[in-house]
């Protein structure tokens, strides 16, 4: 059994992490789809950096749902299987997905790198260097070539890193897969239909879970109009009791 799973904020905003979409995504009146941007960046970086150390606190008290849980179940009971998420938090992980297992197409919210070169890093591992610095007034900057760190988050305008996509490209190529489940995403980004579509070639399934139709809905052979939270739990156990029937 071979099986990708895509999901989007509607799974992480049963957890309360808020949508960009929609007002309760906005952030001292400010439209987050501005402020995740180069521009932004660029034009004021300590308003970036404000917003997006308030995005990692509400993510760190956030705890993994019943989606998250079932999404981790049906990883570890399928060897065929990929987790394509469009959700930079790590809710995921948290739920006991394996890392080898999940591709964060957007990238981690919790991942530091530099603006200019190549260095990273795991924000956790250094949590409290940048709470210093940030009571401090001071940005994060580079220890290699001493420019501003940044989110390692992918921004509007700008590419997929292409290590990702070449993990996702593998997976759908190889082999067809029996399903596809699609949850918690208005499938706005035409990379995400497109590998829907391609990873469940002429004969697997592509079962949608959103409580709305999306630009996917007509492809759909089956629909749950449910939040995940409620609708996964349910169909993880069919789907499991059906590999084992």
């Amino acid at each position: 059994m071979r099986i990708l799973v895509i999901t989007g904020a509607g799974v992480s905003a049963e957890s309360g992490i808020p949508t960009f979409r929609g007002t309760d995504g906005y952030w001292r009146n400010l439209d987050p789809t501005k402020l995740a941007t180069p521009e932004a960046f660029a034009r004021d970086p300590s308003l970036v950096w404000d917003w997006y150390r308030e995005r990692r606190q509400r993510i760190r008290k956030a705890q993994p749902n019943p989606a998250h849980q079932a999404i981790a179940k049906l990883a570890l009971h399928t060897e065929g299987f990929l987790l394509l998420t469009q959700n930079v938090d790590d809710l995921h992980l948290r739920a006991g997905l394996p890392a080898e297992k999940m591709v964060q197409i957007h990238g981690d919210i919790f991942m530091t790198r530099c603006s200019r070169c190549d260095f990273q890093r795991y924000e956790l591992e250094h949590e409290h260097e940048y709470e210093k610095q940030h009571e401090n007034g001071d940005l994060p900057k580079c220890p290699e070539c001493s420019a501003l760190m940044r989110p390692g988050v992918v921004w509007f305008g700008e590419q997929l890193d292409l290590a990702n996509i070449g993990t996702v490209e593998n997976f759908v190529t190889s082999s067809d897969c029996d399903l596809v489940i699609v949850a918690g995403t208005t499938a706005l980004f035409g990379y995400v239909i497109d590998w829907a579509l391609r990873a469940r070639g002429q004969a697997g399934q592509l079962i949608e879970v959103n409580p709305e139709e999306t630009s996917l809905s007509q492809f759909a052979t089956r629909s749950l109009r449910e939040p995940a939270g409620a609708a996964l739990p349910r169909l993880v156990n069919e789907l499991l009791g059906n590999f084992s029937a």
